[in-house]
C-alpha cells in the first residue's frame, strides 16, 4: 500500500513539474519585459545607510528615514550646486518611492544600498527649478545584443533588453522610449533593421512608437568559458545611420554578474547620450520629421510670388503663396548610374517640382526618389504619363517605368510571280 502511495505521489510530483515547466516555457517566448519606471521621478540612487536601533523593523524604518535626508541632499547638491535639508513630514511627501540595491538585515541592525525616487514636480517646484529643467527630445531605444556571434534585439527575450527596462530614467535628461518587446516590437525592431538606412522606413517605425529619432546601444558579450569571465564591449549609436558616439569595455570575474554588468553599462551609455545631447552633437535627424503628403506649408508673412526656373526650360514658374507643397515617394528602375541620372533629370524637368533627389539607391533594382512637388500626386503623374511613363499611383507613393518602344512594322513582302 505504501508503495502504491508513494507512485501516486512522485506521479503527481512530476505532473507538477512538467506544468511548472510548461509555464516557463511560454513565458521564455516572450520577447522582452516592460519598463519598470515610466513615472518620471527624479532618482538618488547609491544611498548608503548603517542603522541600529531596538528591533530590526525599527532600524529598517530608520534606514530609510536616513536615506531620504541623505537623498535630498545629493539631489539638490546635483541640480542647484548646494546641499540642502528638509524636514521628515516635507520629505514623505516628497518622497514616492524606495528602491533596494542591497540590504542585509539584523536583529537590531539594518546595513544597506537605497535608491530614493522623488517626485519630479514638487521637487522641482522646492529647489526652484521648475522652469529650467531640459528634457530632450522623445527618442526609441533599440538595444541590440551580440552573445554567441548572433544579434538579437526583440526577437526573443534578452538580459540587455531588461537591463534597459530596469533602469530607472528619471534622472536623466533623456526622454527615453522603451518598447516592451511584445506585439509586434520583434517584427519592426530586429538586428537587420539596424542596418536599413530608408529615412521612409524609419519614419513609419518611429511614428508608431511616438519618437522623433532613434537610438542604438549595443552590447558584445566575450565569455572565457561556461561560468567565467565575461567581458562587454559596449557601443552607444544613435540615428538610421547608426552614428558613434562613445564605445567603453567592463568585465565581471563570475557568469552570474552578467545582470549587473549590464546595469552598469546601460547607466554608462546614458550618460554618453547626455553628455552628446548637451554638447550639440545628438540631434534629431530633419529628414525623419518631413510634412506628411498634401500639407500646407504656411508663410509667416506675406511677400511676392516666388519665381524659379525650371532646370532645361527657359520659362519662369511663379510659385503663388499658400500653395500646397506634396512631399512624394517615387519608385522607378535603375539598371545603372545613368539611369539613376537620367530619371532625377527627367523629373526636375516636370514644372512645379521643386526636387527630385535618391533617398535609396539600388543600382539593378528599384530606386525611391524623394520628390517635392507644388500640386497634387495626381497633376504629377498626369505629367509623367505625358511624357510617356507608365505611372501606378498610391498613398504617398508614385511607381514609374519607361514605357516599352513599339516594335517597328515590317513591309509587307510582295508574292512572288
Amino acid at each position: 500500500m505504501k508503495s502504491v502511495r508513494r507512485r501516486i505521489l512522485g506521479a503527481l510530483a512530476l505532473s507538477a513539474l512538467a506544468a511548472g515547466g510548461m509555464v516557463a516555457a511560454q513565458e521564455d517566448r516572450g520577447g522582452g519585459q516592460r519598463p519598470v519606471d515610466g513615472s518620471g521621478s527624479f532618482e538618488v540612487s547609491g544611498v548608503r545607510v548603517d542603522v541600529s536601533a531596538a528591533s530590526a523593523d525599527a532600524a529598517r524604518t530608520a534606514g530609510w528615514r536616513v536615506a531620504q535626508r541623505k537623498g535630498w541632499q545629493m539631489l539638490s547638491q546635483r541640480l542647484t550646486g548646494s546641499a540642502q535639508s528638509l524636514p521628515d513630514g516635507t520629505l514623505d511627501s516628497l518622497v514616492s518611492g524606495i528602491v533596494v540595491e542591497n540590504e542585509q538585515i539584523g536583529p537590531k541592525r539594518y546595513i544597506a544600498r537605497l535608491g530614493v525616487q522623488f517626485n519630479r514636480g514638487r521637487a522641482a517646484s522646492i529647489l526652484g527649478i521648475a522652469g529650467i529643467s531640459e528634457r530632450s527630445p522623445a527618442m526609441l531605444v533599440v538595444p541590440l545584443i551580440w552573445d554567441g556571434g548572433a544579434g538579437t534585439v526583440f526577437e526573443r527575450a534578452t538580459p540587455w533588453q531588461a537591463a534597459w527596462a530596469r533602469f530607472r530614467s528619471g534622472g536623466s535628461v533623456m526622454d527615453y522610449v522603451r518598447p516592451s518587446g511584445t506585439g509586434a516590437d520583434a517584427l519592426l525592431l530586429n538586428a537587420g533593421q539596424i542596418t536599413r538606412r530608408g529615412r521612409g522606413w524609419w519614419r513609419t517605425v518611429l511614428n508608431q512608437y511616438g519618437a522623433s529619432d532613434v537610438l542604438i546601444p549595443q552590447v558584445r558579450l566575450y565569455r572565457q568559458w561556461p561560468g567565467g569571465p565575461v567581458v562587454g564591449t559596449f557601443t552607444a549609436g544613435y540615428g538610421p545611420d547608426n552614428r558613434f558616439i562613445g564605445r567603453f569595455s567592463l568585465r565581471v570575474d563570475q557568469g552570474d554578474a552578467v545582470p549587473a554588468l549590464l546595469d552598469e553599462g546601460v547607466r554608462r551609455i546614458d550618460t554618453m547620450y547626455q553628455d552628446a545631447l548637451r554638447s550639440g552633437v545628438l540631434r534629431p535627424d530633419v529628414a525623419l520629421s518631413a510634412p506628411p503628403p498634401g500639407t500646407v506649408i504656411p508663410l509667416v508673412e506675406e511677400a511676392p510670388a516666388e519665381t524659379e526656373t525650371v532646370p532645361g526650360e527657359g520659362t519662369p514658374v511663379a510659385i503663388p503663396s499658400g500653395t500646397v507643397v506634396t512631399p512624394l515617394s517615387i519608385q522607378a528602375d535603375t539598371p545603372n548610374a545613368a539611369a539613376v541620372e537620367a530619371t532625377e533629370a527627367a523629373l526636375r524637368g516636370i514644372p512645379g517640382v521643386r526636387s527630385a533627389l535618391t533617398s535609396s539607391l539600388a543600382l539593378g533594382g528599384v530606386s525611391v526618389l524623394r520628390v517635392t512637388f507644388d500640386g497634387d500626386a495626381t497633376v504629377l503623374a498626369a505629367a509623367l504619363e505625358a511624357r510617356g511613363w507608365q505611372v501606378q499611383q498610391g498613398e504617398g507613393t508614385l511607381r514609374i517605368r519607361r514605357r516599352a518602344a513599339a516594335p517597328a512594322t515590317q513591309p509587307a513582302s510582295s508574292p512572288q510571280g
